[in-house]
């Protein structure tokens, strides 16, 4: 089940953030397994704007979505799913959920920002729908979200890539 998340979710959410992040260390990317989860001051902020949601398992989180609106765009700053459940489609409903969401609100696409090499962000995003960017459409404020990645990350050098679907048209399945 998918629903808003709240206030008393939040340390949970943080929980799921350090679980989710543990494979990357499998990549030789430990700084990022390794990286604080958002602190529970940014993730208030979400909860409070209504752009966080979880997905429950047995009454619980086991995973999240953060959203923001960049350029008219609602843009994933972050899907974590529990490693117990990865590979469910887990992350795939939170962001079919955001895209309704998006949809409803008048939101142009959804957009993200995902590591080049990390072998299954590319082809788990493309079939959620995303396709890569090219320079010409990154937008103003994407590009301004990755200078900040970039200079305040924990990866700063990692190669990115900003992908994007159109809102309302859900995913093939």
């Amino acid at each position: 089940m998918i629903r808003a998340a709240r206030d008393q979710d939040i340390p949970t959410l943080r929980a799921i953030e350090r679980d989710a992040g543990r494979v990357f260390t499998t990549l030789g990317m430990a700084e990022i397994a390794e990286d604080e989860p958002p602190s529970a001051g940014t993730l208030r902020r979400y909860v409070e704007q209504q752009q966080a949601w979880v997905h429950t398992a047995d009454g619980r989180p086991v995973a999240y979505v953060l959203v923001d609106i960049v350029d008219g765009c609602a843009h994933i700053e972050q899907v974590s799913v529990r490693s117990a459940h990865a590979g469910r489609r887990v992350g795939a409903g939170l962001i079919e959920h955001v895209d309704a969401w998006a949809a409803r609100g008048g939101a142009a696409a959804l957009t993200l920002t995902t590591f080049t090499d990390v072998p299954w962000n590319g082809p788990y995003y493309e079939r959620c729908g995303f396709r890569r960017l090219s320079d010409a459409e990154v937008t103003p404020g994407l590009r301004e979200l990755r200078r900040a990645e970039a200079e305040h990350g924990p990866r700063p050098l990692a190669p990115c890539v900003h992908a994007a679907r159109t809102a309302g048209r859900p995913a093939p399945r």
